[in-house]
């Protein structure tokens, strides 16, 4: 029986899987966002989350801690000079999971794993906007002054002269035959 062993060994032997999520977590470190099935997802982010939680402790020993797990001296070295200060005041949760669909040759559920705070697209929306006394109101209607009304009723009662484009030559391209290829007669 299996009760309380919740440890997904996805399909690997031992060593074969410490490797391979060795692997990945180093890809997502250079990447920054990596695309997999789900549930090798979900094994690589237990994986790196402890991982990323020591890199906020910029000391030797937690660099050859970090080190031990990764075996790559670039990826240690992007974790801690560019990874580590960005997350430095999230208390966990530095990475998430999107699914994407399924994979097309086996059918297999897709998603891409991402750290946080690196994915543009929702950080730009996190920070809030800063307002400031220059700043104008944004209309769809645009407000103008009664001194720019007037300048632009002169411009609208002058006739200006009205320039035609030349006419190009007409080319035609020669039309296709039909032919009875592919009809059954």
């Amino acid at each position: 029986m299996r009760h309380n062993k919740n440890f997904n060994h996805l399909g690997r032997q031992a060593g074969h899987r410490k490797a391979m999520l060795s692997n990945m977590a180093v890809s997502l470190i250079l990447h920054k966002r990596i695309q997999t099935t789900v549930a090798k997802a979900k094994a690589v982010q237990k994986f790196i989350e402890p991982i990323v939680t020591k890199a906020k402790e910029d000391t030797t020993h937690q660099r050859r801690v970090v080190f031990s797990y990764l075996k790559q001296k670039e990826a240690v070295t992007e974790l801690f000079r560019t990874i580590a200060p960005k997350i430095m005041q999230r208390p966990g949760g530095y990475t998430r999971i999107l699914k994407t669909g399924f994979r097309l040759g086996d059918g297999a559920d897709m998603c891409i794993i991402e750290f946080v705070d690196f994915n543009a697209t929702y950080t730009e929306g996190a920070e809030a906007p800063v307002v400031t006394a220059e700043a104008k109101p944004k209309t769809r209607r645009s407000r103008k002054k009664s001194t720019d009304a007037a300048e632009d009723a002169q411009v609208v009662g002058e006739k200006k002269p009205v320039q035609k484009a030349p006419k190009a030559a007409k080319t035609s391209a020669p039309k296709a035959k039909k032919t009875n290829v592919g009809k059954k007669m």
